[in-house]
């Protein structure tokens, strides 16, 4: 029995900042336009970055754009948070980041004390990653044109022979595991651009999780993948995981770690934690046996403390579906994104 209410499916002329947010509309996007023009054996694999064959070497390559708003949010800015999604874009794919390029858009009439604050930031976050920012370009627009800085990193990493995290490797029975509570980063910036003050202060959980991806490397051959839920939240990333790999999800409601503030901001806005943005966690994918030598690995880690078992692959299947357990045992379809993300955080 399909106990959900069918998302509507918009077909739109125009760019809509839905198609910006990580989810369905996201997904169509790049299938009409980007897939059928740039379609090659690299990028086809969808992968958080791509994996490039080099003389005697691999190196993953990936880039981002942010265009966060607010530009400066508790615990980060739009500086340390260019440099950290870039890096653990590269790290799901099992590399060790080495290098990232800068690009800035800026607008005319930004503060120039404000920009330098941010090049400190992201100067900070390259040497907490290991990794050096090495090119980089400037660019600036009329007032009005954008919302003070926008920030392209690209960056490159080296791949050992023996890893393969794609996302269509989970298998049945396999267990899913997250690294830390959910929805911090996305209600952070939220109460910042909304100003709103909850009891207990939120801030953006933005780090760069090399700690985590070495520690995980080392303790489970068996690792199937790694994925940062940041748009779309933790319901869209496990949706893209499921369709790639063909098989039924579901996860655990009292599993899934959530800070009590963040829980509770959530619920006065009206916003599923499912669906908020993350930018210091990834979603791991473990062979049962190395579940809990996994897990314990990633709770020894430096920002893995909060880090829980949150469910299981479920069987093979035509039609992948992403269900949520409850807590009387009755569930619920749990269905990619479908419309603008809430709030816009990268």
């Amino acid at each position: 029995m399909n106990i959900s209410c069918p998302a509507p499916q918009r077909s739109t002329s125009t760019i809509e900042m839905a198609h910006g947010g990580g989810g369905a509309m996201t997904a169509r996007l790049i299938e009409r336009v980007f897939a059928p023009y740039f379609k090659n054996p690299i990028l086809d694999k969808r992968h958080d970055g791509a994996i490039l064959p080099a003389c005697d070497a691999r190196l993953a390559f990936s880039t981002d754009t942010f265009v966060v708003n607010p530009l400066f949010f508790p615990g980060g800015n739009i500086g340390d948070l260019a440099v950290n999604g870039t890096v653990n874009d590269l790290l799901c794919c099992g590399a060790t980041p080495r290098y990232l390029s800068a690009g800035f858009v800026i607008e005319e009439g930004t503060d120039i004390e404000m920009l330098e604050a941010i090049a400190k930031t992201m100067a900070e976050a390259a040497r907490e990653a290991e990794v050096e920012i090495v090119t980089g370009d400037t660019k600036v627009v009329e007032r009005g044109r954008c919302d003070g800085v926008y920030i392209n990193t690209s960056g490159v990493g080296i791949l050992p022979p023996d890893i393969d995290l794609g996302p269509d490797n989970l298998k049945p029975d396999d267990v899913i595991m997250i690294t830390g509570s959910i929805a911090n980063h996305g209600m952070a910036v939220m109460s910042k651009r909304e100003g709103l003050d909850f009891e207990s202060p939120i801030t953006s959980d933005t780090a760069s999780l090399g700690d985590i991806t070495h520690a995980l490397l080392s303790v489970a051959p068996g690792l199937r993948v790694l994925r940062d839920p940041t748009r779309g939240g933790l319901s869209s990333t496990l949706n893209e995981l499921a369709e790639a790999s063909c098989v039924d999800i579901e996860i655990d409601e009292q599993s899934i770690p959530i800070r009590v503030a963040t829980a509770s901001a959530c619920d006065l806005l009206g916003l599923d934690p499912l669906y908020v943005a993350n930018e210091g966690i990834m979603i791991a994918v473990v062979p049962p046996d190395e579940a809990e030598t996994a897990l314990a690995a990633i709770r020894r880690s430096a920002h893995g403390s909060d880090a829980a078992i949150i469910g299981r692959v479920l069987a093979r299947s035509a039609t992948p579906e992403v269900w949520l357990k409850l807590p009387f045992g009755n569930r619920r379809l749990i269905e990619m994104m479908s419309g603008e993300q809430l709030p816009r955080i990268c």
